[in-house]
Parts: structure tokens; C-alpha cells; sequence
């Protein structure tokens, strides 16, 4: 069974090796240094003899599946070529996912790790922590990622039986290698950052960090219970992403007629001005919307007094709650139409007529649709000029 010699010689990207199967599309080779897609790392690309690898895979033996019919046969001889640029970025982005790791032990509390990821423009980390990891969280965890990269920390692999690597308290496990490999395997493969993080793994890593290049962490979610996944971006995403929050940090800047440095401040007391405002606008509108209130007309039916009238500009939800305050003493209902382009109706009462019928009426009149007790209701998508149907209440 051929096993990937990638973990082991990340840096080559052109060999040669003899055919040992095809089937199909399916070819296996007497040695290879194709990554297959494993542990959250996807499969290289690249070609054999000219033909595209369309997929990687680690089935029983590594398997190179190719985009079209090879046109060479078992027991060839040929010429492996790795797709730089994909090998480059996952041998990157996967060292990243360490570094990250590493500065997550400096800052969050019982960290485990739950799982890892390389997409085609970031890159997860799963965290099972108790700690929350917040915006100022997110912002550490950059930081110091991007010192482990500036401080040229050397990375380096070895293999170590299981029971030597289950002693090294620093080293971590994902859920994977815990209940699988650890399981099943004689051996583990332990990748080291010199003095910044440890762990169980067989995917392909840069020699020095400093390989890395720069580290932009893009956003947090939680995809279970105890976990937070951190995503970042390393390489022309990372670089892209970094400047595009620089350009909106300056521009926001520049409309508030601040620096950088005073921006958070700013901002900060731009939202209490905003929220001041909000709350005196509110008053105004309540304020307003009284004074439309108290000038209802009245009109006298038996015993009981209605006042009926017409508001515009205002929301059923606050028309309705006002109009409830104003129902007792001398007033027994008050109806009033939001006249507005589709009207709609607010009835209040002391309980002496009944709001959801007079609400009933008003809608088999008018169309529309709504309900309510007998104390209040109200209707909405009126099919009339508000003024058409203040005068039904008066009148009826």
C-alpha cells in the first residue's frame, strides 16, 4: 500500500514513479508525493505524463484520479508534476492553523482543539474553550499569530510511538486523530513550532513561520456547543482582506473628521448622540400623536361616547397603545384610521362596546384583515380612502 511521502518532503513538486495499477481514471503509483485530501487539508493538484489530477484520495493506498483516460498503462514509468501555487498556499494556510493554535494556549482557558479546515479563501480553527472569544479576543489572537510569523520560528515534524506522544502534556489532538489514528496506529507524527505550539498531525507545514507571510483574521461563529471557529485568510486573501479593512477604518475616519487613533472614541459618542436623538424624536412623535389623539371629534351614540378621527405618519402598534390610555371616564371607544395608502383601523374601549366587532364590521365593509377582544383591535389593508372610512364610524 503506497502511502503519501508529501508530510514527510513538503518542498517537492516534480518527481517520477513507476505505475503499479489504472483503473479507469484511477491510477496508483509505486511512490508519490501527492497530498491527499485528509484532515481538513485538500488534495494537490497537478499532472501525471501531461494529464490533469482531477482528485487525490487516500483509499487503501493512494489513489490520483485523473481529469481524462491516462495514456500510459501499468508498469510505465512517469513524470509526477505538483501544482505549486495550491501546494504553496495549503502548506502555508495549514501552518497558519498551528500558529493560531499556538497563540489561542496564551489566551483562552482548557482549550482543545475540535477540528481545522483550508477553503479557497480562509482557513478554520475550530476552539473548544469556555472562554468567550470576543472582538478584543479576535484582535489578540491576530496579533499575536503575525509576531509567531515575524519571530521566524522553525517548524519541524518527527514520528514518535503513541504512548510517548499521549506523555507530552503540550502536544494537541483533534477529534480525528484522538479516536482514530491514536486508536489504531503504532505511531503518531508530532509538528513542532520551536516554543509556541505542538501537535498531532499529518499534513504538509513550511519550515520556518516566517514562511507564512501575514495573518488577517476575518470572523468568528459557533458551529456547537463549547466551540468557536475562527476564520482567517493567509496569502493575497489575507493581504486583500487586511487593506480593505485599513481603507474602511480611514474613510470612516475621515467622515467623522477624526484620526485612527481617536476613531473608536468617536464613534463611541456618535452612537450616544444618535441614541439621544432617537429618544427625543420618540418623545416628539409620542407628543404629536397625543395631540392628534385629543383632537378627535366626538360623537354621541346612546349612552356611550366615541371619538373618532384620523392619524398619519404613525405606526398601528403606538396609535393602538396610546389610544387604550385614553379610554375610561366620558370616552367609551376610540376609533382612529391610520390614513395612510393602505389605511388601517385601532379601535379602544371601556368594554361597554366590543372592539373585535366593531373591527369586523369595519373590515366586511372595507376588506382587509385583523381582529382583537373586546376591549381592542385592529385591521390593516383597508380598501378605501381613510377618510372614507372615518366617516362609516362616525356614521354607522
Amino acid at each position: 500500500m503506497t502511502t503519501t511521502l508529501a508530510p514527510t518532503n513538503p518542498a517537492v513538486r516534480e518527481f517520477e514513479a513507476t505505475v503499479e495499477a489504472v483503473d479507469g481514471r484511477d491510477v496508483w503509483l509505486s511512490e508519490t508525493y501527492f497530498y491527499p485530501a485528509s484532515g481538513g487539508q485538500p488534495a494537490d493538484g497537478g499532472t501525471l505524463d501531461g494529464t490533469p489530477v482531477e482528485h487525490v484520495a487516500d483509499e487503501d493506498g493512494v489513489v490520483h484520479t485523473l481529469a481524462g483516460e491516462p495514456s500510459f498503462e501499468s508498469g510505465e514509468t512517469v513524470a509526477a508534476v505538483i501544482d505549486d501555487d495550491v501546494r504553496t498556499y495549503c502548506t502555508r494556510a495549514h501552518t497558519a492553523s498551528h500558529v493560531l493554535y499556538g497563540a489561542g494556549r496564551q489566551l483562552l482557558d482548557d482549550l482543545g482543539y475540535g477540528g481545522f479546515g483550508i477553503g479557497e479563501e480562509t482557513v478554520r480553527v475550530d476552539f473548544t474553550t469556555p472562554t468567550e472569544i470576543d472582538d478584543q479576543t479576535l484582535v489578540e489572537l491576530e496579533r499575536l499569530a503575525n509576531r509567531a510569523v515575524w519571530e521566524s520560528r522553525p517548524v519541524s515534524w518527527e514520528t514518535v510511538p503513541v504512548a510517548a506522544a499521549r506523555a507530552r502534556d503540550r502536544v494537541s489532538f483533534n477529534t480525528k486523530t484522538e479516536e482514530g489514528v491514536m486508536t489504531e496506529a503504532d505511531t503518531v507524527r508530532i509538528v513542532t513550532i520551536e516554543g509556541w505550539d505542538w501537535a498531532a498531525c499529518g499534513g504538509t507545514h513550511v519550515q520556518n513561520t516566517s514562511e507564512i507571510g501575514p495573518v488577517t483574521v476575518h470572523s468568528r461563529s459557533n458551529p456547537g456547543e463549547g466551540m468557536t471557529r475562527v476564520e482567517f485568510a493567509v496569502g493575497p486573501n489575507g493581504i486583500d482582506r487586511h487593506a480593505t479593512v485599513h481603507e474602511n477604518a480611514r474613510r470612516a475616519a475621515a467622515r467623522l473628521d477624526t484620526n485612527l487613533d481617536s476613531l473608536p472614541d468617536e464613534a463611541a459618542a456618535l452612537r450616544d448622540r444618535v441614541a439621544n436623538l432617537e429618544s427625543e424624536l420618540s418623545d416628539l412623535r409620542t407628543r404629536a400623536l397625543d395631540a392628534e389623539l385629543s383632537g378627535l371629534a366626538t360623537v354621541e351614540r346612546g349612552d356611550v361616547r366615541w371619538r373618532v378621527g384620523s392619524v398619519a405618519g404613525f405606526d398601528p402598534n403606538d396609535v393602538g397603545e396610546r389610544a387604550q390610555e385614553r379610554v375610561g371616564g366620558e370616552t367609551g371607544v376610540v376609533a382612529v384610521v391610520g390614513d395612510e395608502s393602505a389605511p388601517f383601523v385601532v379601535i379602544a374601549t371601556d368594554g361597554t362596546v366590543d372592539a373585535g366587532e366593531v373591527v369586523d364590521d369595519v373590515t366586511g365593509v372595507f376588506g382587509g384583515g385583523g381582529g382583537g377582544g373586546p376591549t381592542f383591535a385592529q385591521a390593516g389593508g383597508l380598501d378605501a380612502d381613510g377618510e372614507q372610512v372615518v366617516s362609516w364610524l362616525r356614521d354607522e
